[in-house]
């Protein structure tokens, strides 16, 4: 057991499920960010205690906003989050941000540190920064965002600003989770396909053209015409809504106020057509059916026959004896028919 298993253990272990509790409902940002690290632990005795937490905290959650926000690096995520956190905070708004870090490959730790990217918006008292390393899991979004929303959610966070490394699988897993998925784009950035590939534009429903200043003013009003092209070929994700193809630049504070008022649009009109709640639903379905599958293959692997198995199996898959989807097919049906 490292020295930081023994930290962690040892600071989770001097807060009570009830001092967590009041912690959250009482705006603690340090009580807070304990009970993340303790939904975010994978330790037995503190799945226990975050399983119970999550339970109990239930009855406040729901009430805030979700927005995923995606984009290439260097289409200023950060730079926009930053600054449109903080005018929703001008509006008397909370607003907690769950910045998804690329993890490294070596110690699975963040890379990138959010609250040195975002000073000034940490300095607010209706702020929350939350940087978590994916963990290499798929798409470079933390496996236990949705769960540390609820968290942020009970604390009386309005918005919830979910900022991935905008890599492979992302979007999907991002819009899964989110009322709101935002897409950051740059004009000249190499990423003009990337920015009409038909799979992001039906999940987007709205889009931000960052960076725009007087010189690239025209390219990034024929890119919008692009932009909006392409979505005119494209079914509409909710009925009566038009994606919105913003210009702007987060760094000079130009263009938010409209993004703010399109995202609060957005909301609006999906709850007056019922769809609000429908979607969410739909999305903690899609979570329990992740967690059925984490808490089986869990334990699959207690039982010392089976984990034998299982490790057989995935060496014949990793060495390609057979085809990986036939090795796992195999050890379900071993593990079914408890042979």
């Amino acid at each position: 057991m490292t020295i930081h298993s023994l930290i962690l253990i040892f600071e989770l272990m001097k807060f009570s499920t009830e001092e967590l509790i009041e912690g959250i409902r009482s705006g603690n940002k340090r009580l807070i960010a304990k009970a993340i690290t303790l939904v975010e632990s994978k330790k037995a005795e503190h799945r226990l205690q975050a399983e119970e937490l999550l339970k109990r905290i239930m009855p406040f959650t729901g009430n805030s906003i979700r927005v995923g926000i995606t984009g290439v690096p260097g289409a200023g995520k950060s730079t926009f989050i930053e600054n449109f956190g903080r005018l929703a905070i001008e509006n008397g708004k909370k607003v907690a941000v769950l910045a998804i870090d690329p993890s490294s490959a070596i110690n699975k730790g963040s890379i990138l540190g959010d609250k040195t990217r975002m000073e000034e918006l940490a300095k607010e008292e209706n702020a929350f920064i939350r940087p978590s390393p994916s963990s290499g899991f798929l798409g470079g979004v933390a496996n236990t965002t949705f769960e540390t929303m609820m968290i942020c959610e009970a604390a009386g966070y309005d918005y919830i600003l979910i900022e991935t490394v905008g890599v492979g699988q992302s979007e999907v897993l991002v819009a899964d989770i989110t009322d709101v998925f935002l897409f950051l784009k740059i004009i000249g950035g190499g990423d003009e396909l990337q920015g009409i590939k038909r799979g992001i534009m039906e999940m987007v429903d709205v889009i931000f053209i960052n960076k725009v200043d007087k010189e690239n003013l025209q390219k990034a009003k024929n890119t919008r015409l692009e932009l909006k092209r392409a979505l005119d070929f494209i079914p509409p994700k909710e009925k009566d809504w038009k994606v919105p193809v913003l210009l702007g630049s987060a760094l000079n504070n130009e263009g938010l106020d409209e993004v703010f008022e399109k995202i609060n649009d957005f909301i609006n009109l999906k709850k007056k057509n019922r769809r609000f709640e429908e979607v969410r639903t739909q999305q903690a379905e899609k979570r329990f059916e992740y967690w059925v599958q984490e808490y089986i293959l869990s334990m699959m692997k207690k039982d010392n026959s089976v984990e034998e198995a299982y490790i057989r199996h995935k060496k014949n898959a990793s060495a390609m004896v057979s085809n990986p989807s036939t090795e796992a097919k195999l050890f379900v049906e071993k593990f079914l028919s408890k042979d």
